[in-house]
């Protein structure tokens, strides 16, 4: 199997507050807490705004397909939006910049990921699809779960939901432990 694979939801939740609470990279922390509640892509994660993230929910046209969503915004990020006060982060401020004080690239995402979150296969794709596997398990693993997922990601259809959360390839190797 290629490409990148999910966090698991309450280690990437736990050590994203940490990164908050502890001050020791809250930017960061706010970045990963709001990829594994929304399920988008890096490219929308890194539009978005400290004002965005202070409404109780968001609409965002996804860059890459063109599409609108409507985006309900977690209490756990609420929660992490309080360490980020409205007098040093005001509404207008793209919401996930570097230390050079500038939007921070994908590239410099992947790193911090990798630094914080131990896998071979792990990206900033990794925060979306951790969103997946997190309604995927949180519904019973049931087939109306990735047809709503399906929906959310755009997705031809769920077997592709499948083969992009990696459920397919779980069941197969299933399949020989199970013999």
């Amino acid at each position: 199997m290629t490409g990148s694979t999910y966090i698991e939801f309450d280690q990437a939740r736990t050590k994203s507050m940490n990164l908050i609470r502890n001050n020791e990279n809250p930017v960061a922390g706010l970045l990963f807490i709001t990829g594994i509640h929304t399920g988008l892509r890096i490219s929308d994660l890194l539009s978005l705004t400290f004002g965005d993230l202070r409404k109780d929910s968001i609409i965002i046209k996804e860059q890459k397909t063109g599409k609108t969503r409507d985006i309900e915004i977690h209490d756990s990020i609420k929660t992490a939006m309080s360490y980020f006060p409205d007098e040093e982060y005001p509404h207008s401020f793209k919401a996930f910049r570097s230390q050079k004080n500038c939007v921070m690239s994908s590239r410099h995402v992947n790193r911090l990921i990798k630094k914080y979150f131990k896998g071979n296969r792990i990206s900033s794709h990794s925060l979306r699809k951790t969103f997946g596997r997190r309604v995927y398990d949180m519904n019973g693993k049931c087939e109306e779960a990735l047809n709503y997922l399906s929906e959310i990601f755009n997705h031809r259809d769920i077997s592709t939901t499948r083969r992009y959360l990696g459920i397919r390839q779980e069941e197969i190797k299933n399949i020989y432990l199970n013999l």
